[in-house]
């Protein structure tokens, strides 16, 4: 009998998504008789203890008996049950130093530790996620910064409505002015950005068309891997080789400063990956760019003027052109940015159905009948030590 528990977010700010909805978990105990389901009581998540309750689950606040530990975001060392598997987005696999604490108490408590990041199909796709949502939301919100700006339109917050259908009831009638828009990635977070595009009848143009003229119309050009990065010798791009030497290669992002109103970023970054532009850019006076959604949201990043986290309640912030310091968004020297780590936070319900049925498809079928090579990759701590595959993190896990 595999006995899995849905634990409470204890996380600040908190979470409100879960792992899986109440119809999921109803799904799974009906569907396989060796799978147990225990719901830990919380006041924060989206969906609330009675609907559990109502679908037939078990809420709980001691999950003790249960095997394996389903979270969100990383969970407090206070609320760590010794000698416990755990899956949860343990933002350790690049040596966050904002987690190291984490680390050393999971390996001390002998924990095993698997990590949704990191589980992937072969080709190095990731399997979950809630990129999809965060594009939603974040698109919507690069689009509501501009209005805001501008007033020349207004659009509410995505966290008003219930769910992602009733957000699109609001765009009907929505007329957006002759604005140009730039998509950046290639992942799931891309798609829930062109999505929202799409929504709005934004209309897609070609690069070339794009940088050249001028529209009547609003507008988006979807910028992937090959139109961003260029090797510095042989001047090619290969998606391989980019992602193993990305110090290589250099941005070609400048000529699109002078024909964007809208910056939407949903690219993949680390450390060794060139920024789009660099911080002097802003002062530049064809510097077109008024509203930039940092979808990704990596703090001086792809994005050099990601000055850090926002929050969802006050999500948007000015950065100054010419000194690059923190403003008011909106002011008349400034750009604004919208800088959020927790995106699909604004659409839980939807967000949280979404991952669970990765979860279910993917998964957890998988740990049921004792595990595969992708749980196994995905691994970083089996019995409170590193696996050889995270080897990499030993001075890291070093007390």
């Amino acid at each position: 009998m595999l006995v899995i528990g849905l634990i409470r977010e204890g996380k600040i700010p908190s979470d409100n998504r879960v792992a899986l909805t109440p119809a999921q978990c109803k799904w799974l105990k009906s569907n396989f008789s060796d799978i147990s389901i225990k719901v830990q009581s919380s006041e924060n998540r989206c969906f609330s203890d009675q609907e559990y309750l109502h679908a037939g689950i078990e809420v709980t606040d001691d999950l003790s008996a249960c095997d394996l530990l389903l979270g969100i975001k990383e969970v407090p060392i206070t609320q760590l049950i010794p000698s416990k598997k755990y899956i949860f987005f343990s933002h350790t696999k690049k040596k966050q130093h904002y987690n190291q604490q984490l680390m050393h108490a999971m390996m001390d408590l002998g924990i095993t530790l698997i990590d949704y990041e990191c589980l992937e199909h072969k080709d190095g796709q990731r399997i979950i996620g809630f990129g999809f949502f965060a594009g939603i939301v974040g698109a919507h919100n690069g689009i509501m910064t501009y209005g805001n700006r501008t007033g020349a339109f207004k659009i509410g917050r995505v966290g008003d409505v219930k769910d992602y259908r009733e957000l699109i009831h609001t765009y009907f009638g929505l007329k957006l002015p002759p604005i140009k828009i730039v998509v950046t990635g290639s992942g799931r977070v891309a798609h829930g950005i062109v999505e929202i595009m799409n929504l709005m009848d934004v209309q897609e143009v070609e690069a070339d068309e794009y940088l050249s003229r001028e529209f009547e119309y609003p507008v988006y050009t979807h910028l992937k891997g090959s139109d961003l990065y260029r090797h510095k010798i042989n001047g090619d791009y290969s998606r391989t080789d980019f992602h193993e030497h990305p110090d290589s290669y250099t941005s070609l992002f400048k000529p699109y400063l002078s024909q964007t109103d809208v910056l939407m970023n949903g690219i993949y970054w680390e450390p060794r990956i060139p920024p789009f532009f660099k911080m002097e850019d802003l002062r530049l006076t064809d510097f077109r760019i008024q509203a930039i959604a940092d979808i990704t949201d990596d703090k001086n990043g792809s994005i050099p003027c990601n000055l850090g986290d926002a929050t969802i309640d006050d999500p948007i912030y000015g950065v100054d052109r010419i000194t690059g310091s923190k403003t008011a968004p909106y002011l008349p020297t400034s750009i604004d940015v919208m800088a959020v780590g927790n995106l699909p936070n604004e659409l839980p319900r939807d967000a949280s159905r979404f991952f669970g049925e990765q979860l279910i498809k993917y998964i957890l079928n998988d740990i049921r009948l004792g595990g595969s090579e992708t749980i196994h990759k995905a691994t970083i701590l089996q019995d409170g030590k590193l696996t050889r595959t995270f080897d990499y993190l030993s001075d890291y896990a070093m007390h």
